[in-house]
């Protein structure tokens, strides 16, 4: 009896110890965001269609990731010294690019706590309703009482 309860506990600690770490996927949030945008230019009159750029997508993922562990970071500036240009051109974007950050103090976010934030934003409005900006990248991650959510756009060179 004591080997089966030993050969059990072995197994559940190995289980444990290659079980790959969770993390959210918040697909469906930065698609949403990047829907939300769409709406708000054709609001503004754009005939454009913006699509998502991998480029500044991943400039959007190492500047959340920035901000989601430098707590004194809220804006454009990164802990480095990087601008959102310059991350873009690291992540190989030509072009000229503009960024929004949404934090919320939580562990969640939704697209409609990020609109909301940027739409009554007279700067953020006029970066998401710029019918110049036909390229985006939206990342998003959370801890538990920290979510932000960072786009980037793109007028390709």
């Amino acid at each position: 009896m004591i080997h089966t309860a030993t050969a059990v506990g072995a197994a559940t600690v190995l289980a444990t110890a290659v079980a790959p770490a969770a993390h959210a996927d918040n697909t469906r949030l930065n698609n949403g965001v990047v829907a939300n945008v769409y709406t708000v230019q054709h609001q503004a009159g754009c005939s454009t269609d913006i699509t998502k750029n991998p480029a500044l997508t991943q400039a959007a993922e190492w500047h959340a990731n920035d901000v989601l562990n430098n707590r004194t970071l809220d804006g454009d500036l990164g802990s480095d010294g990087s601008t959102p240009q310059s991350r873009a051109a690291a992540a190989g974007f030509t072009g000229t690019v503009t960024q929004t950050v949404a934090i919320n103090p939580a562990l969640a976010i939704n697209n409609l706590d990020v609109i909301n934030q940027w739409y009554n934003d007279p700067a953020a409005f006029a970066i998401m309703s710029n019918c110049a900006n036909t390229a985006i990248g939206v990342w998003s991650v959370n801890s538990l009482d920290r979510s932000v959510l960072v786009a980037v756009y793109g007028q390709p060179a």
